[in-house]
């Protein structure tokens, strides 16, 4: 991965990854485990010296053995985001019965989605540009079959992801879209990102009721991560989130602002105490949404519908600043 220049064409290098450069910034894609974001950097020379510091937690070595979406920088979240009760629901007269699909999940109720466990393929790449496909068949899983883009842009100051889906059925397809990033938690971080409330969630990380207290006005505010323990879906998110890393080893002062469009209007925050990631997640709807909709309303959950032959995109963009630009 080292030896990619700036305006050189992208290289793939094995286990199946491409690098694209712009600028100091560095996006490192592993289509074949999800079509997964494997790192995020920024490589700069100090004298002599090369350096390279990670916005996103860097995949690891054994995960790109195993082409392992759980060990990546990020991933997609398609058709739906989060859990869904037991793998079971109902929409428009079809079943869904999702099997577990979590090896370290043992209430048995499937998350993520589909496009995670499945190699994408490589539709178009440019130095800093690529694009991946993935095609999916219906069956008693999710009984309809859709068709999914990942549009990845590197700037020199940013990273845009456009992620699109078409459905590709006869009849009407609900829809959950997102993206799955992991952040590096060093002391000192902090994490700023406005919603209007917080699911309550039970012991195996389901939603039981809304709530307008606890970390919803720390995280309005900014907070301290080392303060919070959650794993925790957010809703009327105003889709931005501000993360700040102190100087350190890892590189001067520092902070990366997400932002998203609609129907991103969810976020997840996965922040477990100790640990040296947190996940702050733009996602299109919440938990087990389609279980809840009779019950809370779309407002609160999210979602979306497709007509067979529509789609809908959706784009986020991740902008870090290493020398202040970005304000206090």
């Amino acid at each position: 991965m080292e030896d990619v220049q700036d305006g050189a064409s992208p290289a793939v290098v094995r286990p199946r990854l491409l690098v694209l450069a712009a600028g100091e910034l560095r996006l490192v894609l592993a289509p074949d485990a999800g079509g997964s974001i494997a790192a995020f950097t920024r490589q700069w020379r100090e004298g002599s010296r090369l350096r390279e510091l990670h916005w996103l937690r860097p995949a690891s070595a054994s995960g790109l053995a195993a082409a392992n979406p759980l060990e990546m920088a990020s991933f997609p979240l398609v058709p739906f985001c989060n859990r869904i009760r037991d793998g079971r629901a109902s929409f428009g007269g079809r079943e869904i019965r999702m099997p577990r699909n979590h090896p370290g999940d043992t209430a048995g109720h499937p998350l993520h989605g589909i496009g995670w466990l499945l190699p994408w393929e490589l539709a178009s790449a440019a130095p800093a540009e690529a694009v991946l496909a993935l095609r999916v068949p219906a069956d008693a899983a999710w009984p309809w079959s859709f068709s999914a883009r990942q549009h990845f842009t590197l700037h020199e100051r940013a990273l845009q992801v456009t992620m699109t889906v078409r459905n590709e059925d006869t009849a009407v397809m609900p829809l959950g879209i997102g993206h799955h990033p992991y952040f590096p938690h060093h002391p000192g971080t902090r994490l700023r990102s406005p919603a209007a409330a917080m699911w309550q969630a039970d012991a195996e990380v389901m939603p039981t009721r809304l709530d307008t207290g606890g970390p919803v006005p720390a995280l309005r505010e900014g907070v301290e991560l080392s303060r919070l323990d959650l794993d925790n879906n957010f809703t009327g998110w105003e889709r931005s989130a501000r993360i700040d890393w102190p100087a350190d080893a890892h590189g001067p002062r520092r902070c990366l602002v997400m932002e998203a469009e609609p129907p991103l209007d969810h976020f997840v925050l996965y922040c477990p105490r100790g640990q040296d990631h947190f996940c702050a997640e733009p996602v299109g709807q919440c938990t087990d949404w389609l279980n809840l909709l009779p019950r809370h309303g779309r407002d609160a959950l999210g979602g979306a519908e497709l007509a067979p032959g529509e789609t809908l995109s959706v784009r986020f963009v991740l902008r870090p600043d290493w020398d202040g630009a970005g304000g206090a």
